[in-house]
């Protein structure tokens, strides 16, 4: 038995008799403090914790309120009743839609943890109630009672067993597998018997495979996975709830065939969950084939959609001539005395590597990170951002998902994104779970439409700004369309056709004349365009009804649909037609007979075949 006294070492209690020999007298200051500690207490007991009211189990929410969390937040506290169900053996399958840095990943692993271990309770009573029965049994046959097995080691070769997992999480790169199962874990810490493993590429197969045993939730990427099982360490087959985490991102990068393999691996499992940035129409197909029902009894939550504005994010445009121009701007922002920690974007590889080495030379604490390191290098890497050991991370799109530190206070954008989307997963590193965050976006002219496309789809527009000193040559593109969607110049949108003053296919021109329209009316279409081409306008705006007013010149007689004047027809350019076009010209030389033509004919050798000037052969000696 433990000795009390050592556990609590200098913070043992003092000795009672002592103190009972002490008097403390109190004074008035000391009664205020005492009486504004104990309404503070009050105050703080009063707000009832969040996580208890969703239901959890007592050991998860334990383990939510060492995190520094007591309240849900809005996709939690939809997401989560949903997913744990009414009963125990009724789940629903669920579509969430909401923005980086909302909780996602707790709103999938919390319901899924919970469900874990109630049947976790319950197997071990029916086991302590089987084992009982058993001694029972033998006290009354008056046979010494059996022993408990013992608990075998699961990384002994003697001892394996294909794994067979109760969850499943999908994730689309390593590094968010790698941040779920690091929160999954810290979930579980209260927990007992229940087990996290993590499969993803690029590590070794031995080690994860002395992971997956008893194993109850395995968080993976599909091709590792699906290596795994075909080589008999993973059975899928006991999985009852699969999470896929960023359906979108796992559709971007190919993984729609392991998907369809992986849904006919667990197809006895109870619920299905899909977490995605939209709810796009492939993701609306890939739900239909992975979801119960074909998808038509799924349960849709939309949170905050991919659209809506980032308030705790302040979001800034830069416009740079050229690439030398971008790299000082990132130079003058990266000496930001405010800087804590910061992700620097790049678009490629290469890129990545050069800036990342360039930083490095100017004295920057910088490193780089994407798909082409090997996987350790990456977990070191970001093991060091994490530590505080690195201020700057270089990556590209691979660090856009799944990297969570509370502690970046800006992103930069270098190169940008090829899709729209991934712009708000890249600022969503920043500003996590409420923090304020700022997001620095440097572009060049000639990347004005990825701009463009970035205002439509996050419905925002950039604020531009310029650093005193290193203004742009150029001037600063306009938006060719007004509201993202309408046409240029007046900032006009779609919505309403019936404005008098559209001046298009039904309404008068803009800022000029009527000039006869497609089919009548106030003209503007195809048949008016007289006033520009030589002809009078119509005012009637007659359409097609009359072809003498056309822009086009009147055919001339006798030039039809045939055959159009030659290179030497006359006429055409000033070449008249040559009368001695078949008679030898003197300037060149005689021309070779043909191939065939027999000896005299301009003096060519005869054709010979090759037989006939063969050689007899030699007598032998």
């Amino acid at each position: 038995m433990t000795d009390t006294s050592l556990v609590q070492g200098e913070f043992a209690p003092a000795d009672t008799s002592f103190a009972a020999d002490v008097s403390v007298q109190s004074s008035p200051l000391d009664a205020v403090v005492s009486a504004a500690a104990a309404e503070g207490d009050a105050a703080v007991t009063a707000e009832p914790n969040g996580f208890v009211e969703l239901g959890l189990a007592p050991e998860l929410v334990q383990a939510v309120a060492d995190l520094g969390y007591t309240q849900p937040t809005s996709v939690q506290r939809k997401a989560i009743p949903l997913a744990m169900g009414s009963d125990a053996s009724k789940f629903i399958d669920l579509m969430v839609s909401s923005q980086t840095g909302s909780g996602k990943t707790a709103a999938f692993l919390l319901p899924v943890l919970h469900t874990l271990i109630q049947q976790q309770a319950v197997a071990e009573a029916e086991e302590r109630a089987a084992f009982e029965r058993a001694v029972a049994e033998a006290a009354a046959r008056g046979e010494p009672a059996p022993k408990r097995a013992k608990r075998k080691d699961p990384t002994s070769s003697r001892n394996f067993k294909a794994a067979t997992p109760g969850a499943l999480i999908l994730c689309p790169t390593r590094e968010l597998a790698q941040q779920v199962a690091h929160d999954a874990i810290d979930l579980v810490k209260h927990c007992r018997g229940l087990r996290v493993a993590n499969v993803v590429g690029g590590m070794p197969y031995q080690l994860q495979i002395a992971k997956l045993q008893n194993a109850d939730l395995v968080v993976a990427t599909p091709g590792r996975l699906l290596d795994l099982q075909r080589s008999m360490q993973i059975k899928l087959d006991k999985v009852q709830f699969l999470v896929v985490d960023e359906a979108d991102r796992m559709l971007d990068l190919g993984f729609s065939d392991d998907l369809a393999e992986l849904n006919q691996l667990t197809s006895q499992r109870k619920q299905t969950m899909m977490f995605s940035a939209t709810f796009a129409p492939r993701i609306q197909q890939l739900a239909m084939r992975v979801m119960h029902d074909g998808g038509s009894s799924v349960q849709k939550v939309t949170i905050d959609s991919p659209q809506e504005k980032h308030s705790n994010i302040k979001q800034v445009l830069y416009w740079a001539d050229n690439a030398q121009h971008k790299r000082k701007l990132l130079d003058h922002w990266l000496r930001d005395t405010t800087i804590n920690q910061a992700i620097v974007f790049a678009s490629t590889q290469v890129e990545c590597d050069g800036l990342a080495n360039d930083l490095q030379q100017d004295g920057f604490s910088a490193v780089a990170l994407h798909g082409a390191l090997s996987q350790g290098l990456r977990n070191r890497r970001l093991m060091a951002l994490r530590s505080g050991q690195v201020q700057i991370l270089v990556a590209t799109d691979v660090a856009a998902r799944g990297i969570d530190v509370p502690t970046i206070t800006h992103v930069f954008n270098f190169g940008l994104p090829m899709k729209a989307e991934d712009y708000t997963h890249r600022i969503g590193r920043t500003g996590r779970a409420g923090r304020d965050g700022l997001a620095v976006t440097f572009a060049e002219f000639r990347d004005r439409r990825k701009i463009y496309d970035i205002e439509s789809y996050s419905r925002q527009q950039f604020k531009a700004e310029v650093v005193p000193g290193m203004e742009p040559s150029q001037r600063a593109p306009q938006a060719p369309r007004g509201d993202f969607g309408g046409r240029g110049g007046q900032g006009r949108s779609y919505d309403n056709r019936d404005n008098p003053s559209r001046g298009r296919f039904n309404g008068p021109a803009r800022g000029g004349p009527d000039r006869g329209g497609f089919g009548g009316g106030f003209g503007g279409g195809f048949a008016g365009r007289g006033d520009n081409r030589g002809a009078p306008a119509r005012g009637d705006g007659g359409g097609f009804g009359g072809r003498d007013d056309r822009g086009f010149a009147p055919r001339r007689d006798g030039e039809g649909y045939g055959r159009k004047p030659g290179f030497g027809d006359a006429g055409r350019g000033g070449f008249a037609p040559r009368g001695d076009a078949g008679a030898p010209r003197g300037d060149f030389a005689p021309r070779k007979p043909a191939f065939s033509k027999p000896a005299g004919s301009g003096g060519a050798k005869p054709f010979v075949a090759h037989d006939a000037r063969k050689r007899p052969a030699r007598p032998a000696r």
